[in-house]
């Protein structure tokens, strides 16, 4: 059974709940999709501390930027 397919049944299986169920579930769904983009979140900042912290990223003006950019 393909992905596309296990959701359409999902989703069929919802709707036919009652409205409080779904509602329920969609509040689930929610916590755990901002519970996991947190956590991707906190990962990339870790990351982006450790880069600073080995010096491994690079620092200046917007102007430094462009000229970085622009010398080819």
């Amino acid at each position: 059974m393909n992905q596309t397919t296990q959701v359409n049944e999902i989703l069929n299986s919802i709707s036919n709940l009652s409205l409080d169920e779904q509602s329920y579930i969609a509040d689930i769904v929610n916590h755990r999709l901002h519970e996991m983009q947190r956590n991707r979140l906190i990962d990339r900042a870790g990351d982006a501390e450790l880069a600073f912290t080995r010096k491994q990223v690079v620092t200046g003006s917007v102007d430094d930027l462009f000229a970085a950019i622009t010398d080819d």
